[in-house]
């Protein structure tokens, strides 16, 4: 007998610490932005050694929750939720890292975009506003695939086992997720109607858990059964008083009040704490203050430590814990790729998703992956494209799976600028996508304003090969009227008296480099029309000069583009190299101006043939970021053999033009033109805030030999560098989701339009004339 009282003993002592290894479950309700204060919970937890057995959560809840369940620490999770990579995802924006500049367009005054579908009745229907998750689709798969793979896709085997909500709305019922893709699981408990587009999950479309169980504190209870529950809420939908706020910005919050349901700190039970954040403060939506948030949910779990170290006994030292987290995230597999899946298309159109994807070697990383899925997204063919990453065991490699559906689609956009100059215009684009073996894309678009008018339409076929290719046309018909540019309410006493209309049929075409290169050649047939007052004055009865030139152009085109805004960049790089041949004749009418000056020997038509070679190098780059301050800078080469054209005027308007600030193209500035030249600035930007800047801009204008007009209507040139010209600009910039609020004081080196101060909402930007 007494040979068995050592294992007796030992048994009692197993029993023993089993009876006091409590189980602990940690519950996350939903709350937008407030979820993240559900990070500061967990780092407070950690800090003090109290174990962490369990997770349920919902919404932000269940992301949090997922991402420690996916083997995730408290500061790296903490370290993702303040990149600004984070900011992305949730706001829909994504750089152009990954997405090919040579698919997009040229850019314009566009500010608010619309879509519409066609159905096989031909009726149309706008899509939902909704946030952009082409983002966060990739950047999910990216953070929980791995875990997924190693779980078998079993929420039981994760680093801690893990319960995500999601809601069926056609039975308004809550669903306990448990199984399957962990990425999928999060995206779907996210879904918050109306703001992110639903995803199914088993054949259902769900959305945000919130909708019918925000705090699964019985889910906890059902599931895993836990000694003790440590519950953490930031969302409620009780007022002690009626929020105030103006009715709109209520509304906006209302949208998401009704969709959280509200959490029952009941079900904690005795066995627990409820721990709930001061965050009356914050706003469901706004994911700016991070840290701020982060450190509300510490500070409230660490104000009731106490409690729980009182009644939890268990510790878990941070080695072991360490030791444990490592395990499990070194049996993750790496992130390789053998094969690529695509579903919901037809097969024409399968093979050219696939050939986006296409490499010369057997597997392909998360880079090809990745650059592949923005290619796609970029495509705008395609109402839907859904990712989703597989482990094959077999292969001990994923697969990406691409979930699509294309759409004969058309995108409506709105744009144009406001302004307190004589410039003011508004902007209507259109464009029709279809996708066969082949992407096509037809669009027009038409600006209208007192200054400017203009229309165009376009054509695009891409040719998804090893090296993708593009064909393109376009039509473009451009109208500068620089008289109608001078003051409204002011007489000017110096208007210009210079009408400009070119015409431009284009046919090019192009391929990449690299993501933010391109390469085109094109070909076009031009005809400009300039009219002029070789007086620049005017009265009734006078007949404007007009020179008119009817030609063609060949161009080679290097250009690199990674800025972050099509106007007031701050960060980025916009690189053009172009040779072009020009070859014409021009037709020089004089106008009955010209004509009362008996100066001319045969006042009738003159016609001469024109050819010269346009070499053009443009640099603009913000290449220094400290704090708050960024440099950056804007230099200018051309170098021409352009001959002088019939008289002063006429010269001038054909010849290349430095446009250095922002509202330059609105102003005929003489002294910044010349057929060979070189020019450069620095632009120094200070953030005052997210989307305020100041903005001071000097620069130079040197040209190799200026136009010097002669008598009444010769032109000639002067020596060699014989004179530069400055101009200069210091103002703020306000980014708005609907394009910049800028205002500026602009200084030229000119003796007319010296002084200028301007204030304009949208963007002051052109399609490109005929000759530039």
């Amino acid at each position: 007998m007494k040979c068995f009282s050592p294992i007796l003993i030992m048994l009692l002592c197993f029993l023993s610490l089993s009876m006091q290894a409590q189980k602990v479950g940690l519950v996350f309700s939903g709350g937008g932005a407030k979820g993240l204060a559900h990070i500061g919970t967990l780092k407070a937890l950690e800090e003090n050694h109290i174990p962490i057995d369990y997770i349920t959560g919902t919404s932000m809840g269940g992301i949090v929750g997922a991402m420690y369940a996916a083997g995730y620490s408290p500061a790296q999770i903490e370290a993702i939720a303040l990149s600004k990579d984070f900011q992305d995802w949730v706001t829909g924006k994504y750089t152009s890292d990954f997405s090919f500049f040579f698919q997009k367009n040229n850019p314009n005054s566009s500010i608010i975009t619309a879509k519409l579908t066609i159905d096989t009745s031909l009726r149309l229907s706008f899509r939902s506003a909704l946030v952009n998750d082409i983002p966060l689709n990739f950047a999910l798969l990216e953070l929980f695939s791995q875990a997924s793979a190693i779980s078998k896709d079993n929420f039981n085997n994760l680093f801690v086992p893990f319960r995500c909500m999601v809601s069926d709305v056609l039975s308004q019922t809550s669903i306990t997720v448990a199984k399957g893709s962990l990425a999928e699981a999060v995206r779907a408990t996210m879904t918050v109607p109306l703001v992110y587009r639903p995803i199914k999950l088993d054949g259902k479309y769900v959305f945000d858990g919130g909708l019918y169980n925000n705090f699964p504190a019985d889910v906890m209870r059902r599931e895993f059964h836990p000694d003790y529950i440590i519950g953490a809420n930031v969302s409620s939908k009780t007022f002690n008083e009626y929020p105030k706020g103006s009715d709109e910005r209520l509304m906006n919050r209302l949208m998401i009040y009704m969709f959280l349901s509200k959490s029952d700190s009941t079900l904690i039970g005795d066995k627990g704490v409820y721990i709930q954040p001061d965050l009356k403060d914050f706003s469901v939506t706004n994911f700016n203050p991070v840290a701020d948030i982060i450190k509300q949910g510490y500070d409230a779990t660490m104000a009731n430590m106490e409690q729980i170290k009182r009644e939890v006994n268990r510790r878990v030292s941070p080695q072991s814990l360490l030791n444990k987290r490592n395990t499990f995230n070194n049996k993750k597999p790496d992130l390789l790729f053998s094969d690529i899946k695509v579903t919901g298309v037809n097969s024409q159109q399968k093979r050219y998703i696939e050939r986006l994807f296409r490499r010369d070697k057997a597997n392909f990383n998360l880079d090809d992956i990745k650059q592949g899925y923005y290619k796609l997204v970029a495509d705008e063919t395609f109402e839907t494209i859904y990712p989703k990453i597989s482990y094959n065991a077999a292969t001990d490699s994923y697969n990406f799976e691409i979930l699509a559906q294309p759409r004969k689609s058309f995108k409506i956009d709105f744009g144009g600028n406001i302004s307190t100059r004589p410039i003011s215009n508004v902007f209507l684009g259109l464009q029709y996508n279809y996708l066969d073996r082949k992407a096509y894309a037809f669009g027009a678009n038409f600006y209208s304003g007192r200054f400017y008018e203009s229309a165009q339409l376009n054509g695009r076929v891409d040719f998804p090969s090893k090296l993708p290719l593009f064909l393109a046309a376009e039509l473009t018909y451009n109208h500068f009227n620089f008289f109608n540019s001078s003051q409204i309410f002011i007489e000017n006493p110096h208007p210009t008296y210079i009408e400009q209309s070119d015409r431009k049929i284009e046919i090019k075409g192009g391929f990449p480099l690299n993501r933010n290169t391109r390469i085109t050649l094109g070909t076009s047939f031009i005809n400009n029309t300039d009219e002029y007052s070789p007086t620049n004055t005017y009265a009734v009865g006078d007949v404007l000069d007009q020179t008119i030139f009817n030609g063609s152009r060949t161009a080679l085109t290097f250009e690199q583009n990674t800025l972050n805004y099509k106007q007031y960049a701050s960060r980025g790089r916009d690189f053009l190299f172009s040779l072009n041949y020009f070859a014409g004749r021009e037709n020089y009418t004089p106008g009955n101006i010209s004509r009362n000056t008996n100066l001319l020997d045969k006042p009738g038509i003159k016609r001469t043939y024109r050819d010269w070679l346009n070499l053009k190098v443009s640099d603009e780059n913000y290449f220094f970021h400290k704090g708050k301050y960024t440099m950056g800078y804007l230099v200018e080469g051309v170098v021409s053999n352009q001959p002088l054209f019939s008289n002063y005027y006429s010269t001038l308007i054909a010849a290349p033009a430095f446009y250095p600030l922002q509202d330059s193209r609105s102003l005929f500035l003489e002294k910044f033109r010349a057929t060979t030249y070189l020019a450069g600035g620095i632009k120094n930007i200070f953030k005052l805030s997210r989307n305020i800047e100041a903005r001071v801009e000097g620069y130079l204008f040197l040209p190799y030999k200026e136009f010097q007009q002669e008598g009444f209507q010769e032109v000639e040139n002067t020596k060699a560098f014989h004179k530069s010209y400055y101009a200069g600009t210091a103002g703020l910039v306000y980014h708005t989701p609907v394009g910049p609020i800028s205002f500026s004081y602009n200084l030229y080196d000119d003796p007319v339009k010296r002084n200028g101060v301007l204030l304009h909402l949208g963007y002051l930007i052109y399609n490109k004339r005929s000759i530039e």
